[in-house]
């Protein structure tokens, strides 16, 4: 067996799976969806050298090798022994939470608290009072004091995710706190202080919220001091192996299953899925392969995750529909920029002119500061000056 393919490392247990192609007549029937002449790949346990497990010490159950997330490990480790504040922006599914509780284990904070609040989870009504915490009395149903989040990180780490869902009139608050460590609990007039290091998440776009006066703008400069990108999975295709080994290792042993075998074509057809949902969507899909597996070769139902791409795929694709986003994501790529040799115009092969009607006939709106927006609403009229 080759022993010198990729594997993938278990951070809790030191473990790693390597893959390697064998044939074995004892591996039995698979699913119809998997063909067996490809052969499975085998998962044979065996040790990292010191070296490597010293490598991923810290970064507990983050998987992979790829460029773009050493990157980012690379930014995490050159970012948390200072207490600046980071923003972390990605995709739903990403694996923000696990990059924020990879900063805090990385800083002079690792012993203290490391807090958790998603903004998004908490009524707005709520949001106040699980941040800053309350005085008995403070409004109704207030029976007893509330510390807040702020309060229960001091000396610690918070993680704030879905921060874009802050409303305005809370932002003000938040952002005294993080300049000055002050702020009061709710019906208090009692001044506490505290020393928290916030890390902060979002999926959506900050600046658009801030042009749109949803979002102040301050406590924006005040939060991107240290902004780290978290890679979509389709940008980081080459993680996917490991991910699914890494993953079925975890819910084999959850399950009290023994699952030595992922067969090569569901590797492959796994790698090559887009995962819109991250890899969120890919553990819930081997966490369900696992559960229908019922012996030692892994069995993922992929002609579901065929059919549900395909309906991806398929949905409101009209030849209008196709022409508008091949011509807005060519216009995103060069920055909004359509005359020129690097302008969309000469990327679509077309003239000027010609680019200017469809945008025009396609309702894709081009602002005076020449860079474009695709809206909604057909057939809107452009600004075609340069």
């Amino acid at each position: 067996m080759n022993t010198e393919s990729t594997a993938v490392l278990d951070e809790h247990n030191g473990i790693a799976f390597p893959c390697a192609d064998h044939e074995d007549a004892s591996l039995g029937s698979v699913s119809p969806d998997v063909s067996a002449e490809l052969g499975p790949a085998l998962l044979t346990p065996y040790r990292f050298s010191e070296e490597r497990e010293h490598e991923h010490k810290g970064f507990e159950g983050i998987v992979g090798t790829s460029a773009a997330l050493m990157e980012v490990l690379d930014l995490v480790r050159t970012v948390a022994p200072t207490d600046s504040t980071v923003l972390i922006e990605g995709e739903t599914g990403t694996g923000k939470e696990l990059i924020a509780a990879a900063i805090h284990a990385h800083s002079r904070r690792r012993d203290r608290p490391f807090v958790k609040l998603n903004c998004a989870a908490i009524p707005l009504g709520l949001l106040e009072s699980e941040l800053f915490g309350h005085e008995r009395g403070a409004f109704t149903g207030a029976v007893a004091r509330k510390v807040g989040r702020f309060e229960a990180a001091d000396r610690g780490t918070l993680f704030l995710d879905e921060i874009g869902d802050i409303p305005l009139e809370l932002q003000a608050k938040l952002l005294r706190v993080l300049q000055d460590g002050e702020f009061e609990r709710l019906g208090s007039n009692q001044t506490q202080r505290v020393d928290v290091r916030l890390v902060a998440a979002t999926n959506g776009d900050l600046l658009k919220l801030v042009s749109e006066k949803r979002f102040r703008g301050d406590l924006y400069y005040r939060l991107n001091i240290f902004p780290i990108p978290v890679p979509a999975l389709r940008d980081r295709a080459e993680d996917i192996p490991l991910l699914v080994r890494h993953f079925v290792t975890k819910y084999a042993a959850r399950m009290e299953k023994r699952i030595d075998e992922i067969p090569l074509k569901a590797i492959t057809v796994l790698s090559d899925h887009p995962w819109p949902g991250n890899i969120r969507e890919l553990q819930n899909f081997i966490e369900r392969s696992v559960i229908l597996t019922t012996g030692k070769t892994l069995r993922p139902p992929l002609e579901g995750l065929r059919r549900a791409s395909e309906s991806e795929s398929l949905e409101a694709v009209t030849l209008e529909e196709a022409e508008r986003d091949h011509i807005c994501k060519t216009l995103k790529k060069t920055n909004g920029v359509v005359a020129g040799s690097r302008g969309a115009a000469a990327r679509l092969g077309m003239k000027r002119s010609t680019l200017y009607y469809y945008m025009q006939r396609l309702g894709i709106s081009r602002s005076k500061n020449s860079r474009s927006t695709c809206e909604n609403r057909p057939n809107r009229r452009i600004d075609q000056q340069n």
